[in-house]
């Protein structure tokens, strides 16, 4: 029974044969294919040229460059003889790239082209155990001259020489491999201290593979574009390993610049992205639209109301009614189907996104256009597979729930622990933070402690908070996330800028919320509500009542004790010449404080009455003066 990579690529190569394509390259404008048995001849050469290299069962191989076709066939090779990848960012530098391969006694390093050739030239004394550097690309290498570099085609004659002389060779390394096998080693992010690199075996990763199947089902004849870096775990999951355990057909771009066309043309079943991607396509698209025809924009305004409507139904598994199911077939047919063939996605089954949660507006956008997109929740240590969303229970806040097979649970300081059986088989060279990291309950069972912080809701849902460092504690003892909250908020379309209040000598969370003028600006025009300044308007009763439904709205998704109990609409925004914001736009906490130390009090007060503020304010001209307005205090 096959337990590694490449027993389950060899099962399917012998399988396919010809008969069926495995990788896609697109040269020159023009997408190369190659089949089951192409693939595998190429994996079966370098593989056994590494190891008429030298390369032995249980060491590491480097690699640093863009995926593409040797990229796999490098990769493939390597794990048929028994090595371990070290997967690394394109764009590190020299001395990211020096930690990492240094780090993880990496042998070898497969590196692209010539300026991931010149990086190693560069920090070539600070990684002494490199017996080669393997390079794919030649183009501008001609001119070196160095023991030290070799090509991949020298490394294929290598192994085209073994294999005369030990045609079965191969498939007899193929056969020495085990689930329990170190297959890969990847560095976390390093943000607070130097990176770790975390191991994964054959098993943690196809195991992780098979419980994304079960969420949403893989098929020999998905089609895969493979451009997520190679130094995040995500490709290894999505990419190689459903491309050995289900036989997906793996598609490379032709550049790192030409991804959206190249994935118009695959049309795959199944994309992924991180959130600032789909927030640029959103952007994009919202561009696009204001440049194109009357019609165009007709189209949208009446389509997309009707496309919301589905959406809200289809995330919580309900059944649109007739009338509802004949607008959407006429507005997909006009406006939808041809939008998603734009983006590349016609035959999507499912979109993931990762990291930071999307905006419910983008979520809803892109389920109203037909494309079910979902958060997902992991991390390298567990080979991603933590939570999903699943069709038909979708949850805005939510990172959705834990993937079968694995579990979730909530420990000290409101951390996030997740069991799964393919939790890593620690970090390497650091067994104190693997043990500091990974705690074993009394039944044996081990649990990675994420240093997130979060919630289970009442259906179930993760909710992800924080990270825990980043919590405030009441004086109750409740613990909440500024951010978390203020960033929530901030996805309603009538709130520009919140700062959440609370700390240790207070015992519940307040707010100072900056509305959007434009947008309720026009709202209040609208309702015939009469107005002349921004203060004027922010102390409008309906306008208030409008930011409180918007409040009570984030509540709903918030444990109690982190739910916002009052707030104060500002008469003006935060602004950056006086200090209140950096030029980025990030708050100061603390100026904000004490500069609004008397609304802030009034928050905890116990009155009802408005409360008449003095500030002083800074003019275009560096001239300083008051102004003094009344605020309402809103309870919620």
């Amino acid at each position: 029974m096959a337990e590694t990579f490449a027993q389950h690529y060899l099962e399917k190569a012998q399988r396919y044969g010809d008969s069926k394509v495995a990788v896609r390259q697109k040269k020159h404008g023009i997408w190369q294919e190659y089949s089951w048995a192409q693939s595998l001849e190429q994996v079966k050469l370098f593989g056994m040229g590494m190891l008429q290299l030298g390369l032995l069962r249980g060491e590491q191989v480097a690699a640093i460059g863009d995926n593409d076709k040797e990229y796999l066939w490098g990769y493939l090779g390597v794990h048929a003889i028994g090595g371990a990848m070290v997967g690394m960012y394109t764009d590190a530098n020299p001395q990211e790239a020096a930690y990492i391969i240094d780090h993880s006694d990496a042998k070898y390093v497969l590196a692209q082209d010539q300026e991931q050739v010149d990086k190693m030239l560069d920090i070539r004394a600070d990684i002494p155990q490199v017996r080669k550097v393997i390079y794919w690309n030649d183009s501008g290498l001609w001119g070196y001259e160095n023991d030290w570099l070799l090509s991949y085609q020298d490394v294929i004659e290598m192994g085209r020489a073994l294999l005369a002389k030990e045609p079965d060779r191969f498939e007899t390394e193929v056969k020495l491999g085990s689930a329990d096998d170190l297959a890969l080693i990847c560095y976390t992010s390093g943000t607070t201290g130097l990176p770790k690199g975390a191991m994964l075996s054959h098993k943690n990763m196809l195991v992780a593979a098979r419980m994304f199947e079960e969420v949403d089902p893989r098929y020999e004849d998905d089609n895969h574009v493979s451009f997520l870096p190679m130094g995040w775990i995500a490709e290894h999951i999505l990419g190689i390993a459903n491309h050995c355990y289900y036989g997906i057909i793996i598609n490379f771009p032709e550049e790192p610049e030409t991804v959206r066309q190249n994935l118009r043309e695959i049309a795959p079943e199944v994309v992924v992205y991180g959130s600032r991607l789909w927030d640029n396509l959103v952007s994009m698209i919202q561009v696009r639209l204001l440049d194109s025809s009357w019609l165009n924009k007709a189209m949208y305004k009446a389509c997309m109301p009707i496309g919301n409507r589905m959406a809200e139904k289809r995330m919580r598994g309900a059944a649109a009614g007739p009338g509802l199911a004949i607008s959407y077939k006429i507005a997909d047919m006009l406006f939808f189907g041809p939008l998603r063939d734009q983006l590349g996605m016609s035959n999507i089954r499912t979109a993931i996104t990762g990291g930071a949660a999307l905006s419910p507006d983008v979520m809803r956008f892109f389920h109203a256009i037909g494309i079910n997109l979902k958060q997902v929740y992991g991390m390298t240590e567990v080979a991603t597979a933590g939570t999903s969303h699943y069709t038909g229970d979708i949850k805005f806040a939510s990172v959705g729930k834990p993937v079968p097979g694995a579990d979730v649970r909530i420990g000290e300081n409101d951390e996030i622990q997740l069991s799964s059986p393919t939790l890593f088989m620690g970090y390497y060279k650091d067994p104190e933070k693997t043990a500091e990291d990974v705690q074993v309950d009394p039944d044996g069972r081990r649990w990675f402690l994420t240093g997130d912080a979060g919630y289970i809701d009442e259906d179930g849902h993760l909710i992800y908070l924080d990270r825990v460092k980043d919590m405030i504690e009441l004086s109750n003892g409740a613990r909440f996330s500024p951010q978390f909250i203020e960033g929530r908020l901030k996805f309603n379309p009538n709130v520009r800028e919140v700062m959440t209040v609370g700390d240790p000598t207070r015992d519940f969370v307040t707010a100072l919320i900056i509305f959007d003028f434009d947008n309720v600006a026009r709202w209040a025009e609208k309702k015939g509500i009469g107005f002349t300044t921004f203060a004027d308007l922010s102390q409008k009763p309906p306008v208030l009542e409008l930011v409180k439904g918007a409040v009570e709205e984030i509540n709903s998704s918030l444990p109690p004790d982190g739910r916002i109990k009052a707030f104060v609409l500002m008469p003006k925004e935060f602004d950056a010449d006086e200090a209140e914001m950096t030029r980025s736009r990030k708050l100061k906490r603390q100026v904000l404080v004490e500069k609004y130390s008397e609304i802030i009090d009034a928050l905890y007060g116990k009155s009802a009455d408005p409360i008449t503020v003095r500030q002083e304010v800074t003019y275009q001209d560096g001239s300083t003066g008051f102004t003094e307005n009344t605020l309402t205090v809103v309870r919620v």
